[in-house]
């Protein structure tokens, strides 16, 4: 079996080298993902308040929308995208609501990057 190559550990200012597929060392192991970190990913999406309900609202936001997504990267730009999620434009961790303003329809890609730029305190 061959081994996989030493690489730096991707944390700031970590000299260790690593084999896991994460790129982070056994020490900075739990930095490889954003959602490990996130208290409120248990369970399933019904038990975090997206039931039935959502779903409904969900399709009712992305047919007002037109299925397109309405990031600002994505208006400022001219750029035309299919949406198939929807974005509270607040999350509601920051004490956002599900009310029809605050949601709007978004492309998956613009949903990562908006998404982990609120985790950063950026957002957009």
């Amino acid at each position: 079996m061959v081994l996989r190559t030493n690489k730096p550990c991707r944390a700031r200012c970590c000299n260790a080298l690593t084999r896991n597929p994460g790129g982070y060392c056994d020490e900075h192991a739990s930095q490889s993902s954003g959602w490990a970190r996130r208290q409120d990913a248990a369970g399933s999406t019904t038990s975090r308040g997206y039931g039935y309900s959502w779903q409904k609202l969900r399709e009712k936001v992305l047919r007002r929308d037109g299925y397109l997504c309405q990031c600002e990267e994505c208006q400022s730009l001219g750029r035309v995208r299919t949406a198939h999620e929807v974005d509270h434009k607040v999350p509601k961790a920051a004490g956002g609501t599900d009310a029809l303003s605050n949601l709007r329809a978004i492309n998956h890609e613009c949903h990562k990057r908006k998404t982990a730029a609120d985790s950063r305190g950026l957002a957009s």
